[in-house]
This record gives C-alpha cells, sequence and structure tokens, in this order.
C-alpha cells in the first residue's frame, strides 16, 4: 500500500534545509555535544585547562588529523542544515582550515589543536548569530 501523500514532511525551502525548529535544535544540541567532546570535555587535575578528543586523536599522525578535519566539516555540514548564512560558515571553514594546516606539523600542531579549539570556536560562531536573531534562537 502506498502512504498518503500527507505521510511525507513538507517541502523544504532549500535543500537540505531543516523543516521545523524542533529538527533545528535536535541539530544545533548534536554539534554542541560533539564540539565538546572534541575540544573540552576533559580537564588537567587541578587546573581550569580544558582538552578533548582531539587532542588525543590529533597525536596519530596524518590520519588523526585527517579524521578531526572531517567530523569538523561535519559540524559545518550541520551549521548549514540549520540555516546559518553563508558569511558565517566561511568563517567556520577558516577556523577549521587553520586547525588543519596547523595540525600538520609534527608537535606543535598538537600544541596548537590545544589550545586553538577550533569546534567550539565555531559553535560559539553560530550562537552569536543566534543571538542576532528576533528571540535569539535559530
Amino acid at each position: 500500500m502506498i502512504a498518503s501523500r500527507s505521510a511525507y514532511p513538507p517541502f523544504q525551502a532549500r535543500a537540505g534545509a531543516p523543516v521545523d525548529a524542533a529538527d533545528r535544535a535536535r541539530r544545533l544540541a548534536r554539534i554542541r555535544r560533539l564540539a565538546w567532546l572534541l575540544d573540552g570535555a576533559l580537564r588537567v587535575p587541578g587546573t581550569r585547562f580544558r582538552f578533548g578528543l582531539n587532542s588525543l586523536i590529533g597525536l596519530a599522525p596524518a590520519a588523526g588529523d585527517a579524521a578531526l578535519t572531517a567530523i569538523s566539516l561535519y559540524i559545518i555540514y550541520e551549521a548549514r542544515q540549520i540555516g546559518l548564512p553563508n558569511a558565517q560558515l566561511a568563517r567556520m571553514l577558516g577556523n577549521v582550515a587553520i586547525e588543519a594546516i596547523a595540525g600538520t606539523v609534527p608537535v606543535l600542531g598538537d600544541l596548537f589543536d590545544v589550545t586553538f579549539k577550533a569546534n567550539l570556536r565555531n559553535i560559539a560562531l553560530i550562537d552569536d548569530y543566534a543571538a542576532t536573531l528576533p528571540g535569539g534562537r535559530l
């Protein structure tokens, strides 16, 4: 039996754009958790210094940095689906590019990754954009 047309989601204004506020909220919560896990989930005991799995995975030469760059690009993809404008997406891509390029330098690149935290910077860009919207939400 063929499902009725009403069972399908409504058409979207932009290809791949989320349909409703609940979908945007789920996506935003997912990328927030991912960014936190990658950049700030762990703490050095006795200090306020935080780091994440990004710092540990990045220790693997080339493959670790490539995998982390792909995950960071996924966060940008989700931000596009949420509806961020191209200017914000370009800034987010810049953060990922800086971290990816710096990550190619042995040891110093790993130290840079620990302090730069591109994913948390990108979440901050999403929050800054959302604050400019009526109601302060995406």
